[in-house]
């Protein structure tokens, strides 16, 4: 099993990044999946989930209107259009595929917002 996270980097406040999840080694069409944050000293946090089928999102407060998930399930991958960014959106970001007891996740991609 395989999820392996890419597009983080440094953008400016204002900004906007697009991070991609690709993921192999299960059925991925079945899991539901979901983005994570840490940022330094805070507890992971959820961004963002998407259901299998037929794909509802949920977002926490503070990302929505400025983030959206998004699925394409034939080609595995998940991914998190992010708007608006923010300095406080500074974290490590992390892909999640979760269905019943069986959690796995990315590596993480770092996302730094600053001037």
């Amino acid at each position: 099993v395989q999820l392996v996270e890419s597009g983080g980097g440094l953008v400016q406040p204002g900004g906007s990044l697009r991070l991609s999840c690709a993921a192999s080694g299960f059925t991925f069409s079945r899991y539901m999946m979901s983005w994570y944050r840490q940022a330094p000293g805070k507890e992971r946090e959820l961004v963002a989930a998407i259901s299998s089928g037929v794909g509802t999102t949920n977002y926490a407060d503070s990302m929505k209107g400025r983030f959206t998930i998004s699925r394409d399930n034939a080609k595995n991958t998940v991914y998190l259009q992010m708007n608006s960014l923010k300095p406080e959106d500074t974290a490590v970001y992390y892909c999640n595929a979760h269905r019943g007891v069986v959690d796995y996740w990315g590596q993480g991609t770092q996302v730094t917002v600053s001037s």
